[in-house]
């Protein structure tokens, strides 16, 4: 009794908002749970909140753009979070961008979850949204929530993005949603259909394709997606399906009456200006940097230094051995009959003190 009392004096005391975890012989203090969260458990303190589809929807109702960028990698990530973005896409146009291919197709499940779950470690904010990869959805709604759950469950995104308005992959939309996974969905010109549509052609260009682009569009948002890319179609069309839906519109060159728009991260930093890039890179592409231009200079600047042996100076050298141990260390190499390596590291070590002492 006298035990539980004193346990009971200790509980009394701490505030009520947080959980104990038993460490060894102590009680450590876990993280905040407010009281009327479903779930217990330690909860996250950092200061930022992540972007949720609930948060998007009430960003299109207020009228507020979204902002959409595309990421590959851990550092890209990192960015686009500090710059407040809405939406982190992690798309397939990896396999263009990243891996050098003319286009989406090739790449694989494994190297776009590899791709997910770069960024997810770097962007802690925005939505996470990845594209399912073509060959990956098409085929039954079993293969397409199957490779959806690898995507959440490996790739740690919060939701998927899958590509055009086919019966089979509508349905496929519509059995991801079902399963509990937010899918976004695209129309206009799509990437992976450009054996159909005979290249990365803009469609939405007469009567019956403007049509479709709608058609499409409602399909999807019939299907539970919460959003749907417009890719490459005329202003128009654009906003006719902005206004048909209900759901957030993403542009990508389909200009200024979308709910948001989306870009490529390294098309619009400017990044890459060698000719496979430059044949790659879409019209409706602004740069709003000439980050390549920088990348450049810098790997030329570093090059010339190396070759002329500028570089590493006396203060990117920075690590030091006393002259007792350079002492013992030529002794060392002499016994191990290892003279010339020894008459090297004696200059190394009077040049250094000479720069030392000069710095």
């Amino acid at each position: 009794m006298a035990f539980l009392f004193a346990t009971r004096k200790m509980l009394s005391s701490v505030p009520r908002n947080r959980n104990l975890f038993q460490v060894g012989h102590g009680v450590s203090m876990m993280s905040n749970v407010p009281e009327n969260t479903v779930y217990g458990g330690p909860q996250s303190q950092s200061s930022f909140q992540r972007v949720t589809v609930n948060h998007l929807k009430q960003k299109h109702r207020n009228g507020k753009p979204i902002t959409v960028v595309t990421a590959y990698d851990y550092s890209s990530a990192v960015h686009l979070d500090e710059a407040g973005i809405d939406i982190c896409l992690v798309g397939d146009s990896a396999a263009m961008v990243v891996h050098g291919h003319d286009t989406t197709l090739p790449i694989t499940l494994e190297e776009m979850l590899v791709h997910c779950r770069a960024v997810a470690r770097g962007a802690k904010r925005p939505l996470l949204v990845g594209d399912l990869p073509f060959g990956t959805y098409e085929s039954s709604p079993s293969q397409a929530i199957g490779t959806a759950v690898a995507f959440l469950k490996e790739g740690a995104m919060d939701a998927v993005k899958l590509e055009g308005g086919a019966p089979s992959r509508i349905s496929a939309a519509k059995a991801i949603v079902e399963a509990g996974i937010a899918v976004m969905g695209h129309v206009g010109l799509t990437p992976q259909a450009i054996s159909v549509l005979g290249g990365f052609r803009p469609q939405g260009r007469n009567v019956t394709s403007a049509i479709k682009v709608v058609e499409t569009a409602l399909a999807l948002q019939d299907a539970g997606c919460f959003s749907v890319v417009l890719e490459c179609v005329p202003a128009p069309v654009a906003a006719a399906a902005t206004a048909a839906l209900r759901i957030p519109t993403i542009g990508i060159g389909a200009g200024p009456f979308c709910s948001g728009q989306v870009l490529v991260y390294h098309d619009l930093l400017g990044m890459l200006q060698h000719p496979h890039h430059a044949k790659v890179t879409p019209k409706f592409c602004k740069q709003y940097g000439r980050v390549g231009d920088v990348i450049n200079k810098a790997l030329s600047e570093y090059k010339q230094e190396v070759e002329s042996r500028a570089f590493p100076g006396p203060s990117h050298t920075p690590y030091r051995i006393g002259e007792a141990d350079v002492d013992g260390f030529l002794t060392e190499l002499h016994k191990m009959g290892l003279s010339e390596a020894a008459s090297a590291a004696a200059a190394a070590a009077v040049n250094g003190s000479r720069e030392a002492g000069g710095d």
